[in-house]
């Protein structure tokens, strides 16, 4: 049970960080520069962000076949191109193309970055800022409708947040309520929006890890305990963020940032 313990934190870390607005590249590069646990294995990182884009689809599973049904639809009758799912597929499409032109080429910056808790500070720091200006946005009630413009806006914040220390889901969804989402549509946007992005990750991932001989004997002990955690942990804070969005509680997250980001950074000054 004690050697499964890396596996489980990395697991519960990566469920809880993914959704809330945290940061979980930059609470993982905290954990394997400061804290001395380990980067995981190419394949745990694979199952781990599978197990977290389950819990997604899980969770967002009736919009999605309803946004697939009704952008699918809209190929086969004009009638149905006035419906909201053919509007939101294609800002989700918009959105992922922008997110890939702009995020594909960090890739070299992201991982430098993943090494320096000096640089891993300062997104916090950004992500702070993000959410405190957060909190004076209440959205739109009504909201207005997603568009390809809005979208690829959104997907232009996305991409920029693959940088380490910058919250994916506390961004995209403030930058949704920025453009006039009401909180809901821009946290059901934001998370729709990451699926496609999620998932050309794990190909890219899984393109590198079949290239690697036995590939299953690197798999760490208690793989699977932590791989639970993160599914389990993951619709927990889905489930959290929801409610945390509608009511505009972006403040005790932005503290928490603030006070990470500062002390990452003092850290590595001291260091």
């Amino acid at each position: 049970m004690i050697d499964a313990l890396p596996s489980l934190v990395l697991g519960l870390v990566q469920g809880l960080t993914e959704f809330l607005p945290v940061s979980s590249s930059g609470h993982l590069a905290l954990l394997q520069q400061v804290f001395g646990i380990e980067e995981a294995a190419l394949s745990y990182d694979l199952m781990l962000h599978f197990a977290t884009m389950l819990a997604t689809f899980l969770y967002f599973g009736r919009d999605i076949v309803s946004l697939l049904r009704e952008w699918g639809s809209g190929f086969f009758s004009a009638d149905r191109r006035d419906s909201e799912g053919w509007m939101l597929g294609w800002a989700v499409l918009a959105g992922t193309g922008v997110t890939a032109a702009v995020g594909l080429p960090l890739k070299p910056l992201v991982e430098r970055a993943m090494q320096l808790p000096g640089a891993v500070g300062c997104g916090l720091l950004i992500t702070a800022a993000v959410l405190w200006y957060g909190s004076g946005i209440s959205g739109n009630r009504s909201g207005r409708p997603v568009t390809v413009p809005r979208g690829v806006l959104v997907g232009l914040v996305q991409g920029i947040a693959v940088l380490p220390g910058i919250s994916r889901s506390g961004s995209t969804i403030v930058a949704g309520m920025r453009t006039g989402f009401s909180a809901d549509s821009a946290f059901r946007f934001s998370f729709l929006l990451s699926l496609p992005a999620i998932f050309g990750a794990a190909l890219l991932e899984m393109k590198d890890l079949l290239a690697v001989p036995d590939w299953q004997s690197t798999l760490p002990s208690g793989w699977w305990a932590g791989i639970a955690a993160a599914f389990f942990s993951g619709l927990a804070a889905l489930v959290i963020l929801r409610r945390l969005v509608a009511r505009g509680k972006w403040r005790p997250f932005a503290c928490y940032c603030a006070v990470l980001g500062t002390v990452s950074i003092l850290l590595a000054l001291w260091r």
